[in-house]
């Protein structure tokens, strides 16, 4: 029998390797030249640029027409996956924003590179064709107007949510260099209203002294300045006695508001005027004298290009269907002009009445018969508070981090995991009561594995591994970032869970309760001896030299991943965590087998795996030493001459003479409600035949601790 389990763990060793060795074979992915996938989504191109600008951009080409961009997501937002290591994307939009391919180059994702195949990676970056850099994109959730939802990878939620961030982060860099979309602010200013039911009586002196109308006077001598040091310098030069004299002089203002047009126009005039105003549309009055702010191309093409009005980014351009031309004003002490005209800005140009503005004159000299030469004079408009309703701004809040997102869309279970934890804890504090009552201790602690297994495990995917302690040493020795390691809550609150208790009470309260893996072997074993299945132990030579396995495959790991952390992960794979509970067995076949293979041991010995080959328990077991609280009470007759706790301690974490190995010890608490059985154990039955006797004799008896 012996030689049978021993050829059985041979084989199993055998199997690592061989899964190992093919998973390293099938799925390491090197990186990819991104022109021939550039290649792909444009097969008329004429010329790819390299990488060039801030950020780093790829100009696409056909002929003298660009029709696409294409950058690289760890040029411009890299951002470290679940491995440590970014996913570099190659993004490719075009001139509008839109996207137009989406395709991995190289990652470094374990549960990628033997689990998740490839293909499903490509079908999640295919979602983002034909969506905008405008669109705001979210892994997960329904549609709704504030984001764009797009499908998810089971087993791999962090590494896409990952990815989804840095492709729309690095996409709006991009947009926003090459002016496709505009910086968004975090203030957004509703439009001001006009109060339409205010008005005072007010005279031409009273409307230019209070600001509700402008002048913009430009002289002679400004206009030579601006045109000196160019072609146009000596182009109808003027001369120097004539510098102070008036080039021209305009006089604007919002002629909607009717303190404004009413007394400017006269009532009757201004509803006129406003009649056939849109919502959202304006009027705008110009009065100018000297250089024509009209100019001729209104007359040759309905344009008025020597005038315009910007606010904020808006550029306004007027044509003649925009125009009215004003014969007379109504209002007192008005000046006489050469030119009169009432503008209408259309609705599509959100102009803002009690926003500021800008009337720009352009300014010409001809060259010759088609060149010239422009320059531009300004002035400044702001409208008087009491004109309009200007509503409070409204202060988005910044976008939450990746980080920010995941722990509020997994409240629940952090929330749950947390209670759970802290139920483990009480029961650790409460445990000399507890184990006085066996058969709720072991209905608590069967149930505890239960939901273990099913939430933890299955659920919700929080199995620790190896690999996350090589990810944090090697965090450690390159660039630490919190970040990496709460991307994942369960799992992160699993750690701190681990820690916490390796520092009170060592590695076996994890290893005993909160890994899955290990309490699925476990109520394997048990419902196999509820069914009388036969057990088989090693005999205790054997068992204590096959403990060093396990620490001799984290060693081989540990070296492995100073090289190349890539590679520790496929050899890793010796762990069959990734197929049992991220994947649910759906994977290849060998995987599967040898999770299988470990799981079904445990149907004649409890936690094999865990005994003799987890390199997890190894490294969490190196720190065992540093516990704070040895809570597992022994006496002195413990080991000699009484040896039943060793004997019943189903997985010989017991030396023969009666001590605790707390670096074995999965903390099951069995030995603790043997302890306190004085009906099981030898110094407490031998206390409770001398209480028999001192009753009947009254002679006094010493208790035994």
């Amino acid at each position: 029998m012996q030689r049978k389990f021993t050829r059985a763990l041979v084989c199993q060793l055998l199997a690592l390797l061989f899964v190992s060795f093919d998973s390293f074979a099938l799925f390491v992915s090197p990186p990819k030249d991104p022109i021939p996938l550039i290649q792909q989504v444009f097969p008329d191109l004429t010329s790819i640029s390299d990488k060039q600008g801030e950020p780093l951009v790829r100009t696409i080409s056909k002929d003298d027409n660009i029709i696409g961009y294409a950058f690289e997501t760890n040029d411009i937002a890299s951002i470290p996956a679940y491995s440590g290591e970014p996913v570099n994307m190659l993004v490719i939009i075009d001139p509008h924003g839109e996207y137009l391919a989406s395709k991995v180059l190289e990652h470094h994702e374990p549960i990628i590179l033997a689990g998740i195949p490839e293909s499903k990676l490509w079908e999640f970056s295919d979602q983002y064709v034909g969506l905008s850099v405008k669109d705001r994109i979210k892994v997960g959730g329904k549609e709704n107007a504030n984001y764009v939802p797009i499908d998810g990878l089971s087993g791999a939620t962090v590494t896409v949510m990952v990815m989804n961030v840095a492709i729309t982060k690095a996409a709006t860099k991009v947009a926003e260099s090459l002016g496709i979309v505009k910086p968004l602010s975090n203030i957004i200013q509703p439009k001001s209203t006009i109060k339409r039911d205010l008005f005072s009586v007010k005279n031409w002196l009273e409307l230019t002294g209070d600001g509700s109308i402008r002048k913009l006077l430009i002289r002679k001598g400004a206009v030579q300045e601006a045109f000196n040091d160019t072609d146009a310098e000596n182009v109808e030069r003027v001369k120097d006695d004539e510098t102070e004299q008036t080039f021209a002089e305009l006089y604007y203002t919002l002629a909607d508001i009717p303190t404004i047009g009413k007394n400017l126009f006269g009532e009757q005039e201004y509803q006129w005027l406003i009649k056939d105003l849109k919502p959202d549309e304006h009027l705008i009055a110009i009065f100018g004298n000297g250089y024509s702010y009209k100019g001729s191309g209104y007359v040759r093409g309905g344009i008025f290009d020597r005038l315009q009005v910007h606010q904020n980014d808006n550029e306004i351009s007027f044509r003649d269907l925009d125009h009215r031309r004003v014969l007379d004003l109504y209002i007192p002490g008005a000046p006489k002009f050469h030119e009169m005209s009432i503008f209408r800005v259309q609705a599509h140009h959100e102009f803002d009445p009690g926003a500021s503005w800008q009337v720009e004159l352009l300014v010409r000299r001809q060259l010759g018969a088609i060149d010239s030469v422009f320059t531009s004079f300004k002035g400044d408009y702001a409208p008087l508070p009491e004109y309009v309703d200007t509503p409070e701004p409204i202060i988005i809040k910044p976008e939450l981090s990746l980080t920010e997102q995941v722990w509020i869309e997994n409240k629940v279970k952090v929330i749950v995991l947390f209670a759970l934890i802290s139920t483990l804890i009480l029961i650790l504090f409460f445990q000399d009561l507890l184990v006085q009552h066996p058969t709720l201790m072991h209905r608590l602690r069967h149930g505890f594995l239960v939901i273990t297994v099913v939430f933890i495990g299955w659920i919700w995917g929080g199995q620790l591994s190896v690999v996350n302690v090589f990810t944090f040493l090697n965090a450690l020795m390159t660039q630490f970032s919190w970040d990496l390691f709460l991307l994942d809550p369960i799992i992160f609150i699993l750690w701190c869970a681990a820690a916490v208790t390796i520092l009170m009470w060592g590695r076996a309260v994890y290893c005993g309760w909160l890994c899955p893996f290990g309490a699925l072997q476990e109520l394997i074993n048990q419902c196999a001896r509820y069914l009388k299945v036969p057990q088989f132990e090693l005999p205790w030579a054997i068992h204590e030299r096959l403990w060093a396995i396990k620490y001799l495959i984290l060693l081989g790991l540990f070296a492995l991943s100073l090289d190349s952390l890539a590679l520790a992960e496929q050899f890793a794979e010796i762990e069959p965590f990734k197929t049992t509970f991220l994947l649910k067995f759906d994977r290849e076949w060998p995987f599967v087998l040898w999770a299988v293979l470990l799981l079904s041991v445990n149907i004649f010995n409890r936690k094999t795996f865990c005994r003799y080959l987890c390199p997890l328990g190894a490294a969490l077991s190196v720190s065992n030493s540093i516990r704070l609280f040895d809570w597992l009470k022994r006496r002195p007759e413990c080991g000699s001459p009484c040896k039943i706790c060793a004997k019943e301690c189903e997985i010989q974490a017991i030396h023969p003479n009666g001590e605790i190995n707390m670096r074995e010890c999965h903390y099951c608490l069995d030995c603790q409600i043997t302890y306190s059985n004085d009906g099981k154990c030898p110094p407490l039955k031998k206390q409770a035949y001398k209480q028999r006797k001192q009753r009947n004799a009254d002679i006094p008896v010493t208790e035994i601790p």
